[in-house]
């Protein structure tokens, strides 16, 4: 698959995106958590390498279990984790949900209007004034509850509690927030186009893509894309980056159309269960 050639902070992006709300920073590495709500904030990202490694596994597991949570680390395919792999290969973590980094270049972004258009103060009336894309596409700064409700109902795990957690990690972040209706006037999906911002470079970045199953293959979703491209765009971002599960062939598909190619991959790694002897 080809690639394009920009260099992006892409872990720096997904940590600011999807934060923990309960962190420890040990220098090297930044425990996460969140209750258990999502396992990328739910893990470790080992920014840098540590040696001998096995003391600071010893005390990210006790800060998890601590936590009442399993230790889980997200680690992207780069030669600066493979002693960390082989470490937990030896300490048989399981490998789980494979994910691809996909990014789209934007052509020279001073070309496109009110790189301000979804700032907080009047982001809503400024982001429809502003017709980006014909999708016809709701914009606003926070998810309304219409939008949790479709993303929850498709993406969530758990009840009422767990989504207010999700809620928190969401918000934690400037965003912009799009929904767009089915003919007869009912939401159908959503998407969050994450703002990020490293060492004064600014970026948008693809989270929460979801349909109501029976508005699916109907083009809500490519709307959904379509409109927070846009929204990319006019923010004068040049790249906009966003995360897909390997399994995933159809929405890979969908990005793939819209411009996107791979750029990396990466895999949460689950400590083993701990078998606790019965006693009589």
């Amino acid at each position: 698959m080809s690639t394009v050639p920009v260099t992006l902070p892409i872990e720096q992006l997904m940590n600011a995106a999807w934060p923990g709300l309960d962190v420890k920073d040990t220098g090297a590495w930044l425990l996460r958590a969140a209750e258990g709500v999502t396992q990328r904030a739910n893990s470790v990202w080992p920014r840098t390498a540590v040696t001998p490694v096995e003391p600071a596994i010893e005390e990210a597991r006790l800060w998890y279990r601590d936590r009442k949570l399993p230790l889980i680390f997200q680690l992207t395919d780069s030669p600066a984790n493979d002693s960390l792999n082989k470490v937990l290969d030896g300490q048989r973590y399981t490998r789980q949900s494979e994910t691809i980094i996909m990014v789209k270049s934007f052509p020279d972004s001073s070309s496109f209007p009110d790189s301000g258009a979804f700032s907080e103060s009047g982001a809503e009336q400024r982001a429809q004034d502003q017709a980006l894309s014909d999708s016809g596409a709701e914009f606003s700064s926070e998810p309304s509850e219409e939008w949790m409700d479709l993303w929850w109902s498709v993406d969530g795990r758990g009840g009422a509690a767990e989504r207010a957690i999700a809620r928190r990690i969401l918000t934690s972040s400037p965003s912009v927030y799009a929904l767009v209706r089915e003919p007869g006037g009912a939401a159908a999906a959503v998407g969050r186009l994450a703002l990020g911002e490293v060492e004064g470079h600014s970026y948008g970045g693809l989270y929460s893509l979801a349909t109501y199953p029976e508005f699916r293959r109907q083009g809500h979703a490519r709307r959904v894309l379509e409109a927070l491209t846009a929204a990319s765009q006019a923010q004068g971002h040049s790249v906009m980056w966003l995360l897909v599960t390997a399994a995933n062939q159809g929405a890979q598909a969908l990005y793939t159309q819209a411009g996107f190619v791979e750029t990396g991959r990466y895999i949460y790694r689950q400590a083993p269960l701990r078998m606790v002897s019965a006693g009589c």
